[in-house]
């Protein structure tokens, strides 16, 4: 039997394709599968590692007891159908490698993913996870054309917590019991906004100081840079895939989940023709409604820097990419 008969679309059960069989990759496929959310398909350009990653999954559904089925695969054509098309595939930041000097490369791997994923898959969400993120989805959205509320980043979700888990180490509570928020670009000029972190509803300005709370904000910012130094040789994928993982339930199960994630605007914030974090309700059509979070001066300035860099970097990859076309 082979893959493409396993792939049949059924009507009962969701399928979700994760293009990029690294770490980040891999990761989110054994947590669909092992949350029983939907069959997953693995791809990737490496010929044998999807498949073998798919064996090694599949092997382990007895002992996870659940019954998805896991495909590896270098052809987009098995791909067909998909209800979610997650993007993963790109170069991994690596140290003094910044998210935006991963313009240049991941730029034409995501083109590629998302023109090929799309055309199999025209009624699938696309969610991106390849860095620099929010320039990343912009252009997965242009070259997929699918409708920009179908397009979505997973970065905000990131973000928020890592802000979530600094504010329970820091204060020794649960970080279940943290709800943060953390909007404008994946990167060095993300805005982390304090005033709506809370603990259990108590906000976090009114159980740490102003220095402590400054000190956390700027950890944040770096929270992806902090693993690469520590790691070496790697970037964080474990969180990264459980931020994806939240995000392909959520639209799957149609859960009204509020999320901060890049969402396309189109006059939210001043703002147009942009992927950026901001706040945003999802559902099974992708990005249900934008919310517009009422920002004081200060943060409104820090979140148009970010939009600003965005836009320089969204211009630099579309004249890389239009550069590097022959003729």
């Amino acid at each position: 039997m082979n893959s493409s008969s396993l792939l049949s679309p059924t009507c009962t059960s969701p399928r979700v394709t994760v293009v990029g069989a690294g770490k980040v990759g891999s990761t989110l496929a054994q947590k669909i599968a092992e949350k029983n959310i939907a069959d997953v398909v693995l791809l990737d350009i490496v010929a044998g590692m999807p498949q073998g990653l798919a064996l090694d999954l599949m092997e382990a559904r007895g002992l996870e007891h659940q019954e998805r089925l896991i495909i590896g695969t270098v052809d987009y054509k098995d791909t067909a159908g998909s209800n979610i098309v997650v993007i993963t595939a790109g170069v991994p930041r690596k140290p003094g490698l910044t998210r935006e000097d991963l313009v240049t490369i991941n730029a034409r791997i995501v083109v590629e993913a998302a023109q090929k994923a799309s055309a199999q898959s025209p009624n699938a969400v696309l969610i991106v996870v390849t860095n620099p993120l929010d320039v990343m989805t912009y252009l997965a959205w242009e070259a997929s054309g699918l409708p920009p509320r179908r397009v979505v980043g997973m970065g905000g979700v990131l973000d928020a917590a890592r802000f979530q888990t600094f504010i329970a180490l820091e204060l020794g509570v649960s970080v279940q019991d943290i709800q943060t928020m953390v909007i404008g670009d994946h990167g060095q000029l993300m805005v982390p906004l304090p005033r709506y972190c809370t603990v259990r509803g108590i906000p976090i300005a009114e159980l740490m100081s102003q220095e402590a709370i400054a000190r956390l904000v700027e950890r944040t910012r770096n929270g992806g840079a902090e693993i690469v130094q520590l790691m070496q040789t790697g970037s964080a994928f474990f969180a990264p895939a459980a931020s994806a993982a939240l995000m392909v339930e959520a639209i799957l199960q149609n859960q009204p989940r509020v999320v901060p994630a890049a969402a396309y605007l189109q006059g939210e914030y001043g703002l147009n023709n942009i992927f950026l974090g901001v706040p945003c309700q999802l559902s099974c059509r992708g990005v249900e409604k934008v919310i517009e979070l009422q920002l004081t001066d200060e943060e409104r300035d820090a979140f148009m820097r970010s939009a600003a860099s965005v836009q320089k970097n969204i211009s630099q990859a579309k004249e890389l990419i239009a550069a590097s076309v022959p003729g």
